[in-house]
């Protein structure tokens, strides 16, 4: 790693092997600079560029690989290009960049809420999208299943109708024979060749066969034209109560809760800048009255001329500001320190507030884009509809006058044979006749025959994919259940990780008065308005132990500064196994560890370097001493900063 301008570096080169590498150094040695600079280029917020320069740069090879990220000051804010490790550093910021002001830790110390940390890389708008369009496709699978249960009923009936209709073919061709031999017979036997006029006779019966052919044709095509028309009026009539029935949606609102979103978003956005940047002032001047204190005792023993009650009184001493460079007392910039850590606490819980009011808004704005959505689908179902049921009242309007035609066309032919008959022998006419009936028969019960094998071949065809249907919607109802539950085993799986090294630390680090550090997930009634909403929260229950074998609960106020920070990275620790992020970030980052004793800092990092291909602490030169002491070279790189 090459490091330019970062933190107090001016410029540098360090190489970190696998394992746990330990920057040891004393205070303002630049141990924090270095980890801020491996936090630059894997590609976080987590640093701040050398005050005195105007622009820095880190390059980081991991592997094979180089990634190059450069940062400038323009105009008081810091911009920044290259090619960082992560394209998305958000995880990394979270659960493996553990600075002092990492949101993590903060949250532990704070009490704020450790559960929307962990769930905040997840994208549930994503999810939701997805549970969406699995919920549409299983309605269209339902509605092709639906159909295709009916179709299997309609196929049993067509099988056993095509049977009927075979039987019913072998009856006419039967009849048929019989009279076809009657009228050879009559016509050897009465040589009535002379009177009948067979060819008009022959040219009137091809045509009456013809005009009642086609008016089965157009009754057949009547009746099923009437019947869609029913069934798109009793379609129109439901789509029309359930259009009805639903509220229209209100553009204006829609707008109005995206507005203001997008304005809670950048209020949240300011809020965490805000709070980022106090905690840096409150710190820093931390720092200065530490400092500060130091040169009032070197000035105790130069000055034998004050006298000892006001030498030893440090709230009336006065300090050199380092904003201004006046002289004020001390015990004013404390005070103003004090306020500043009120204005970060109340901020924090501003934050908290508006990220209660993203997750209401947006709940509020994909309640109503649905029914916006489906407000407009009924619509378009309604004008679709109404277009098909015109164009069937016409198409009914065509084949009843149609109808009507060969009605009469099929009258005139009729009242044609009969004057025909009249003139011929009345046996063989009315033979021919009945020949001429069942070979119509015949014909209408052939084509009824083939009409009945092609629906039922329709039938088979569509009903071979319900089976592959079935799967798709198994295989779609699975996804939907992992979707609605993969949050809820987010949460189940962190509580147990957290839980899990939590029992494991606390009997490896000997914390003898914790009996046990534990989370619970609950829920409780918020109001949000006028509105109640359930809001989920981990509960961090801490269990003490007296000397006589009692236990009780405790509070994390009453832990010491150690535990508390140990909790606080066991909390990454979880974060950071859940969401695999050893997957695209093999690093772990720990600063300000230096409240956690020697022998118990060692054993912490021999448990998390378990789980962190790379791990990097910062030590002070006693810590390191330890280390050195209870582990080998080969487990634990020092490098004296």
């Amino acid at each position: 790693m090459w490091v330019k301008n970062i933190g107090g570096i001016d410029e540098t080169t360090m190489q970190i092997s696998s394992g746990v590498t330990a920057l040891v150094g004393e205070n303002a040695t630049n141990r924090t600079s270095l980890i801020q600079a491996i936090a630059a280029g894997l590609g976080t917020d987590s640093y701040t560029l050398k005050s005195d320069a105007d622009c820095g740069e880190v390059s980081l090879t991991v592997g094979e690989e180089t990634y190059l990220r450069r940062m400038r000051r323009e105009n008081n804010h810091l911009e920044t290009d290259g090619d960082p490790y992560l394209e998305e550093p958000k995880v990394a910021e979270l659960f493996a960049v553990l600075l002092d002001s990492n949101e993590v830790r903060q949250a532990v110390r704070q009490q704020g809420d450790i559960r929307e940390l962990i769930l905040e890389p997840i994208d549930t708008e994503a999810i939701d999208r997805q549970i969406s369009e699995q919920v549409d496709r299983r309605r269209e699978i339902d509605r092709e299943l639906d159909r295709l249960e009916a179709l299997a009923d309609d196929l049993t009936d067509l099988k056993a109708q095509r049977s009927r209709t075979e039987e019913e073919l072998e009856r006419i061709e039967s009849e048929l024979a019989v009279a076809r031999e009657q009228l050879a017979t009559v016509d050897e036997g009465s040589g009535a060749d002379e009177s009948l006029d067979e060819a008009k006779l022959d040219e009137k019966l091809e045509q009456l066969s013809e005009a009642k052919d086609a008016l089965e044709q157009v009754e057949a095509n009547l009746d099923s034209e009437r019947k869609r028309l029913a069934s798109l009026r009793e379609n129109r009539e439901t789509v029309e109560q359930q259009f009805n029935a639903l509220e229209p949606p209100d553009e204006t609102q829609i707008a109005a809760l995206e507005e203001r979103l997008g304005h809670l978003r950048t209020r949240k956005r300011s809020l965490t800048s805000t709070i980022t940047e106090l905690q840096q002032v409150i710190r820093f001047n931390s720092d200065r009255l530490q400092d500060s204190q130091s040169g009032l005792r070197d000035a105790l023993d130069d000055d034998a001329a004050e006298s000892v009650t006001d030498q030893l009184n440090p709230a009336d001493a006065a300090v050199t500001c380092w904003t201004c460079g006046s002289e004020v007392e001390r015990q004013r910039i404390e005070e103003m320190a004090d306020e500043l850590q009120q204005l970060r606490t109340a901020k924090t819980e501003e934050k908290n507030e508006v990220a209660s009011d993203i997750e209401a808004v947006s709940a509020e704005i994909e309640t109503l884009k649905a029914r916006k959505e489906e407000y407009a689908e009924l619509d378009d179902q309604l004008t679709a509809i109404e277009a098909k049921i015109e164009e069937s009242e016409a198409t009914i309007d065509d084949l009843e006058q149609r109808r009507d035609s060969r009605t009469q066309e099929i009258e005139e032919l009729e009242t044609t044979i009969d004057e025909i008959q009249r003139t011929q022998e009345e046996e063989a006419l009315s033979l021919q006749q009945e020949i001429s009936e069942l070979e119509y028969e015949k014909g209408r019960v052939e084509n009824e025959l083939d009409t009945l094998t092609a629906q039922i071949e329709e039938a088979a065809a569509a009903l071979a994919e319900r089976e592959a249907l079935e799967d798709e919607r198994a295989a779609i109802a699975e996804q939907i259940a992992e979707l609605r539950t993969r949050i809820e085993r987010i949460e189940t799986q962190a509580v147990d990780e957290f839980n899990t090294h939590m029992d494991e630390l606390i009997d490896k680090l000997d914390y003898q008065n914790i009996d046990r550090i534990w989370i619970e997930p609950t829920e409780r009634e918020v109001t949000d308005g006028r509105r109640e909403t359930t809001e989920r929260r981990f509960e961090l229950h801490i269990i003490r132990q007296r000397d006589e074998g009692e236990v009780y609960e405790d509070t994390i106020d009453h832990l010491s500064e150690s535990e508390r920070e140990i909790v606080g990275l066991v909390v990454a620790l979880a974060g950071y196994l859940v969401h695999n992020v050893h997957e695209t970030v093999p690093f772990m980052l720990l600063d300000s560890v230096e409240m956690i004793d020697g022998e118990r800092l060692v054993d912490l990092i021999s448990y998390l370097e378990e789980y962190i291909p790379y791990l990097v602490v910062v030590l002070l030169p006693d810590h390191a001493k330890v280390f050195e002491e209870q582990l080998s070279a080969d487990e634990t790189e020092l490098i004296e900063v």
